[in-house]
């Protein structure tokens, strides 16, 4: 039995390498998504930071169902005030800076309509602040992140995109993210 199981392990690796060999994908891409970007802290206070948001992503697909994406964006969140709102601390939660890192996606490989979900981690270069009732925090520089976000993706080649995305930022207890819209631009 104990020589039979190198013979056993070395079936098993070339019958699993052959299987994830068939399902390798080579249709790389690039996806360009763009939306309504905003910037909330952790606490729980009604404050919101909003303004634009902008990624670009390399996508690498290994199987028809995960991806692995290394990405670059811009996000641009403001907190506006009214004039007739009343005196006290003016809480806010603002974002402005570029975003790097990677990311893998899962995706259900569903012609038209395909739900995914993402998660990664990367780094944040710019000035951000969070000051609300329990917060008072602010960094400017570089900072990590942790991308996490929910779509679908859309049309018959899933070239479309609709997706919540959120960038988590634990050195200044908030988070930004948008609600976006993409498109899929192939290379090969």
């Amino acid at each position: 039995m104990k020589k039979k199981l190198p013979f056993l392990f070395l079936a098993l690796f070339l019958l699993f390498s052959q299987l994830t060999s068939a399902q390798y994908v080579s249709e790389r891409s690039i996806d360009v998504v763009a939306g309504y970007g905003l910037s909330v802290p952790y606490d729980d206070v009604n404050v919101t930071g909003t303004g634009f948001y902008m990624q670009g992503e390399y996508v690498h697909p290994l199987t028809t169902w995960f991806e692995l994406r290394p990405y670059a964006g811009v996000i641009f969140a403001k907190t506006r005030f009214r004039d007739d709102e009343p005196p006290g601390p003016r809480f806010r939660s603002d974002s402005n800076g570029a975003l790097l890192g990677g990311k893998a996606r899962l995706v259900a490989p569903i012609p038209w309509v395909a739900p995914y979900v993402e998660g990664g981690i990367g780094v944040s270069i710019g000035s951000f602040e969070t000051f609300s009732s329990g917060t008072d925090l602010q960094a400017s520089g570089l900072i990590y992140h942790i991308p996490f976000a929910l779509g679908l993706a859309l049309g018959p080649e899933n070239n479309f995109d609709v997706a919540f995305t959120y960038y988590f930022h634990p050195t200044v207890r908030q988070f930004a993210g948008a609600a976006a819209f993409g498109v899929s631009i192939p290379l090969d």
